[in-house]
């Protein structure tokens, strides 16, 4: 039964990593962008929910809806301002600049909130749990984790294969050059894929600041995950990034199960592993 306990807490841990990869892979799905200051896009967002719970007073929930439109917001002016201007057939600029915003980003932080690390208080959501039989429990917080990744993945498929935006977004991926033929704005289109792909990463910046302390420097761990889920499952396959997720996250519980040192170094074994038998990932699309 512990190992039991554990596999499903790697599960739930999954979700969270999803959650990490879900905005990356949108943005490289429609803009074949990476972005380097993805870690601490999510990093700004678990400020701000430190911001609007502590210093504002909110209730967690209008929290998260609040930093969910702030990020959102910042995303598509950020874009249109200045993403747009270093797109191109050359990842290095995208990627420079973003190397560029990790850094101003962390350093920024720092200076406001000092190098102490911090926790968004949740009450008794955070110690809450289910209890499954005698000898399993699973926590409140890491299971509502779970869900909103299932339910954001969930909505990000619908969003793109049942709307208007998605087909956009879609026809932008596969060919950018034809879109504006057809009389839309690809600089529109990447800041409204930016938008939504932030409004993800303020619900995942969120979330982690309830369940565990961070502080300025956290964000290229937190973008190595990111990736990891992303690599795992395929890029280009939205549900694939959740089970790539939940591979990291249930590597990780068997980790430190055997050994607390253990922990980060299994999630990268077990990354490299699925690299090893599948280069494109295990839930890769199709080409051609």
């Amino acid at each position: 039964m512990e190992w039991i306990n554990v596999i499903i807490q790697g599960v739930l841990l999954g979700g969270l990593y999803a959650l990490f990869a879900a905005g990356l892979s949108l943005m490289f799905g429609v803009m074949r962008f990476i972005n380097i200051a993805h870690g601490d896009f999510i990093v700004v967002a678990a400020y701000l929910m430190l911001v609007a719970v502590l210093t504002l007073g909110l209730h967690p929930v209008i929290g998260i809806a609040l930093v969910v439109i702030l990020m959102g917001g910042a995303g598509y002016l950020g874009q249109r301002v200045l993403l747009n201007r270093v797109l191109d057939e050359d990842i290095l600029p995208p990627v420079l600049v973003t190397f560029g915003l990790s850094i101003i980003i962390q350093n920024s932080l720092l200076e406001t909130f000092s190098a102490d690390s911090q926790r968004v208080p949740s009450g008794g959501f955070a110690t809450a749990s289910l209890s499954i039989g005698d000898e399993i429990a699973v926590g409140v917080l890491p299971l509502a984790m779970f869900l909103a990744a299932v339910g954001i993945i969930g909505v990000l498929q619908y969003i793109f294969y049942n709307t208007a935006l998605g087909r956009l977004l879609r026809a932008t991926s596969d060919d950018p050059e034809i879109v504006p033929l057809m009389g839309a704005n690809n600089s529109h289109t990447f800041a409204l894929a930016t938008a939504l792909a932030s409004g993800v990463v303020a619900i995942a910046g969120t979330l982690l600041a309830m369940k565990t302390n961070f502080d300025p420097t956290i964000g290229p761990s937190r973008l190595l995950f990111a990736f990891e889920a992303v690599i795992i499952g395929g890029m280009g396959n939205i549900w694939g990034t959740l089970a790539g997720g939940i591979i990291l996250g249930v590597a990780q519980a068997i980790g430190a199960q055997i050994d607390a040192g253990y922990q980060i170094l299994a999630g990268h074994l077990a990354f490299l592993a699925v690299l090893i038998v599948r280069p494109t990932g295990l839930f890769a699309k199709a080409k051609g």
